[in-house]
């Protein structure tokens, strides 16, 4: 479904690679977990797979194929038709990500208007359809509010309406969860376990977050300083990781024999 062969990128103003020749493929209906350390490149490997690369800041290689189309090297007007259709995002911060002078509504409509002939009334019922999806209670006012009239774990839900609305083959999620408490951070877990449920959208999670990664992810890929270091099936990386890297991260997730030894 995905695939990406020996990605490299390098910016400009850096010394070293941001990504330095990873090969990785999700499946239909497979959530990737994509873990590693603040600057290791995960989010530079997810705006490649997006078409979000600033290309004029930097040197990239490889190839990104999405069901066999090249997606690294594709001229805009190409990415424009597959952004938002085919490949859905969500962003660590709902509140960076929405206009505060637009009503929730016509932003989770964006992705119908550019890529269907919908008429309002259609993409009305569908956005609706999409904010009930993502367990948002009485969805007719929120379709009506401000991004300031909602709380960050409403906005995140907001978000992945906007990203799925249109069934897209694949969810790109950075960091989506880290902003938000603990609660919280559970329901949006689970509601991306039913959307990948009951849609069988493949995802692409990636997160500093061990915890995290295990309760959502079937496998997981670690990243270090732009390369990869170890893949495998959750269960097994995490029980039983083999780089010296993995073993260092894993040995830091917060346990509850760890919580209770902190004076």
């Amino acid at each position: 479904m995905l695939e990406i062969r020996d990605l490299r990128v390098r910016f400009h103003n850096r010394d070293r690679d941001a990504v330095a020749g990873i090969s990785l493929s999700i499946q239909d209906g497979e959530i990737l977990g994509l873990v590693g350390e603040s600057g290791s490149g995960k989010s530079v490997t997810a705006m490649s797979v997006a078409g979000l690369l600033p290309r004029k800041q930097c040197d990239y290689s490889g190839q990104v194929l999405l069901d066999g189309r090249e997606l690294l090297h594709a001229d805009r007007a190409v990415l424009r038709t597959v952004q938002g259709r085919d490949i859905g995002v969500v962003f660590q911060e709902p509140q960076s990500a929405l206009d505060p002078l637009t009503r929730i509504g016509p932003q989770v409509e964006e992705s119908l208007r550019v890529h269907t002939d919908q008429n309002r009334a259609q993409r009305r019922a569908l956005a609706l359809e999409a904010l009930e999806a993502v367990e948002l209670p009485r969805p007719e006012e929120v379709y009506r509010k401000y991004p300031h009239e909602l709380s960050g774990g409403m906005l995140q839900r907001v978000c992945i309406a906007a990203a799925v609305i249109t069934r897209p083959r694949l969810l790109l999620l950075d960091e989506p969860t880290t902003a938000l408490d603990v609660t919280i951070q559970a329901q949006i877990l689970e509601l991306l376990k039913k959307l990948n449920r009951e849609s069988g959208v493949s995802m692409l999670f990636i997160s500093h977050n061990l915890n995290v990664v295990r309760k959502l992810c079937g496998r997981v890929a670690v990243m270090q300083r732009g390369t990869l270091v170890e893949e495998g099936l959750s269960g097994e990386v995490f029980r039983c990781p083999r780089h010296p890297y993995t073993q260092r991260l894993v040995a830091a997730i917060p346990t509850r024999t760890r919580r209770e030894a902190r004076p």
